[in-house]
């Protein structure tokens, strides 16, 4: 990510404002605490989802909300097919509950097994990949081997959502394909398909259908991105809050699928390409400015949310996370980008002990000890 844009508040300013006010301690005294006054919730790049349902419920379409918040992206179309890692699915095979239709394929060369027919009886079916190929197994009195496809292998249900075994107790349905491939469990779905997993996910479905929209749009762009530089050669994108959380077909909602199917291939461009639309919950009201030059900082009078959050840091947690500084005895924001309130985000806090003291950015402060935002001040 580049640096945050913006003007340095005084560092004189930054002291008197958010110095902890901590008197001189003793070996034996408690560390003291740093308290935090903040706004917003996730980094504040690109769009606001608070923001995006505010200027809906005041009238605002979703071309227009997108538009606003990637200035000088154009519109253009994306379809086709995405990868999905199934982070939650730790095994090497890929363990499923038995339908109607039910097929494992090999990904290459087009042998196949109709698994329902061949065990109808059968309690679960898996790929289980082996050298030089994929074990295709029912479980009916102990795994029994059905055949092994060449290469890589996966599962369809004549177009019915499959139902995977996460864990031997936790079962969640996805859409399209799910393949064993790279000792990962991957979903291989159209895009249309995964963002009726992401959308429900991000913002509550039932939020004002334009704002609905616009999500669907960020959510679809984003993907559309990310694909285009696959995280490994086996999947293009995860399914946690590192891509986006995506929940297969069990986390689909008539509302968000509504929401998909009005904004249908709807994506944001930059150069003929898909535009990196980064979104977060809430930026403070004023966003900050992200690599790319449609993700900009501005005031943003729509996104009212999580307005005044405090919280309370130990010093003694300080210490743990910088050992080097010795026990810590104070925190001071030496300088802000410029936009907003207190002076801006910090961009750097430096953190003071009896040994030395160290400087980190402010979006590491806000990392290392799990504040909602960078967009704070210390009290």
């Amino acid at each position: 990510m580049a640096a945050l844009a913006g003007v340095a508040a005084p560092a004189a300013a930054d002291a008197v404002d958010d110095s902890p006010r901590a008197p001189a301690v003793r070996a034996e005294r408690a560390a003291p605490a740093i308290s935090v006054l903040g706004n917003g919730y996730g980094h504040g790049r690109g769009l606001s989802q608070h923001g995006a349902q505010s200027r809906a419920l005041d009238g605002q379409g979703h071309r227009a909300i997108v538009e606003h918040y990637y200035p000088g992206t154009t519109w253009g179309s994306a379809r086709g097919k995405v990868l999905v890692q199934i982070s939650a699915d730790t095994t090497r095979d890929v363990v499923v509950a038995p339908r109607r239709g039910l097929v494992a394929s090999a990904v290459r060369g087009g042998e196949r097994v109709a698994v329902a027919k061949v065990r109808p009886r059968a309690t679960r079916f898996r790929l289980l990949p082996v050298q030089g190929g994929t074990r295709v197994q029912a479980l009916q009195g102990g795994w029994r081997t059905l055949r092994t496809l060449p290469g890589a292998a996966e599962f369809r249900a004549q177009g019915q959502p499959v139902t995977l075994f996460v864990t031997p107790r936790t079962r969640v349905s996805y859409r399209g394909a799910l393949r064993a491939a790279g000792g990962d469990t991957v979903n291989v779905v159209s895009l249309e398909d995964y963002l009726r997993g992401v959308v429900p996910q991000e913002v509550p479905a039932l939020w004002h259908p334009e704002a609905v929209r616009a999500q669907s749009v960020a959510a679809r762009t984003y993907a559309a991105f990310e694909r285009a530089q696959p995280l490994a050669a086996h999947y293009q994108i995860c399914d946690t809050s590192q891509c986006q959380v995506y929940g297969g077909a069990s986390a689909e909602h008539p509302a968000s699928d509504a929401a998909i199917a009005a904004t249908a291939g709807q994506v944001l461009l930059s150069g003929g390409r898909p535009a990196f639309t980064q979104f977060s919950a809430s930026n403070g009201g004023w966003s900050v400015a992200g690599s790319q030059p449609y993700l900009r900082a501005a005031a943003d009078p729509f996104d009212t949310a999580y307005r005044g959050w405090t919280a309370s840091i130990d010093g003694a947690a300080v210490s743990r996370a910088y050992p080097a500084i010795g026990a810590f005895t104070g925190a001071t924001v030496t300088r802000r980008d410029g936009n907003g309130r207190w002076g801006g985000r910090p961009l750097a806090v430096r953190l003071t002990g009896t040994q030395t003291s160290t400087t980190v950015s402010g979006e590491t402060f806000r990392s290392v000890f799990g504040l909602r935002s960078s967009y704070f001040t210390l009290r």
